[in-house]
């Protein structure tokens, strides 16, 4: 240690600690600091943990970030990944940057590297949330929307709300409404919007989607025919399974092709 390192740690006897230190750690602790980063949770305990912010967050979403290098937990004796608290909080961040952001994981991990090396990082714009006594705004399911009301919630201008529904990704009603899901499909076009990408280079996706619905609605007309309430229920709550397996196949597919990239 130099004499300057030993200066400084004599006057702040405690900053190893509240760094997240560990005795016996060598090398510089990674971001963040103050955080416990002695391995002590299984992935099993990682996923409980993030489970009620990330519904959506698998074992295998955990085993992607390691992949990509955004955590590295350590190996239990047997083999096993033991994660710390930093380790939860890194993960934390990266699914918060997906979700809120839509950052790619190559930026996302740019940016714990800057975080880890005590730099600054500016924080992305997002979609404006709107809350109302502390509870978040937000379209209930078969809600409709006015254009004022998605801008509201997205931070989009009526211009380019217009320019999306004129490409057909949102469609509005005879009174000029659209589905509550239209929010979320505003967020995603104005996220690729930031790569180049504008609402006519997305009428594809749009009429991909249809072509899967169209094969859903095949799977299940059998049972939406019936005419007990029950069936429509169950044909409802199927067609919501297979469109979630639709698109995790098709996240998987586009990630193959995009590695295929070269």
């Amino acid at each position: 240690m130099s004499p300057a390192a030993q200066r400084r740690q004599a006057r702040e006897p405690d900053d190893a600690a509240e760094q997240g230190t560990s005795e016996g750690h060598d090398g510089p602790v990674s971001w963040p600091p103050g955080v416990s980063h002695e391995p002590s949770m299984s992935i099993g305990g990682v996923l409980a943990a993030l489970k009620p912010e990330f519904p959506a967050v698998t074992i295998s979403k955990l085993r992607f970030l390691e992949e990509q290098g955004l955590v590295t937990p350590q190996r239990s004796g047997s083999g096993y990944r033991m994660y710390s608290r930093a380790d939860t909080e890194r993960i934390r961040y990266a699914l918060t940057a997906q979700r809120d952001s839509y950052l790619p994981l190559r930026v996302i991990r740019e940016q714990l590297a800057d975080l880890d090396a005590g730099r600054t990082v500016e924080q992305p714009g997002r979609a404006r949330v709107v809350t109302r006594d502390g509870e978040l705004v937000a379209p209930a399911p078969g809600a409709r929307v006015s254009v004022a009301e998605i801008c509201e919630l997205t931070g989009a201008t009526e211009s380019e709300v217009d320019e999306m529904a004129q490409a057909g990704l949102v469609l509005a009603d005879t009174r000029g409404r659209f589905p509550g899901r239209a929010v979320q499909v505003v967020q995603a076009v104005l996220a690729l919007a930031r790569y180049g990408f504008s609402p006519r280079h997305l009428r594809t996706v749009r009429t991909s989607a249809e072509r899967e619905a169209d094969l859903i609605d095949q799977v299940v007309a059998p049972l939406r025919a019936q005419r007990s309430g029950a069936a429509r229920e169950r044909s409802a709550a199927q067609a919501a399974e297979l469109a979630e397996l639709y698109a995790r196949l098709h996240a998987e597919l586009l990630r193959t092709a995009v590695d295929q990239l070269g």
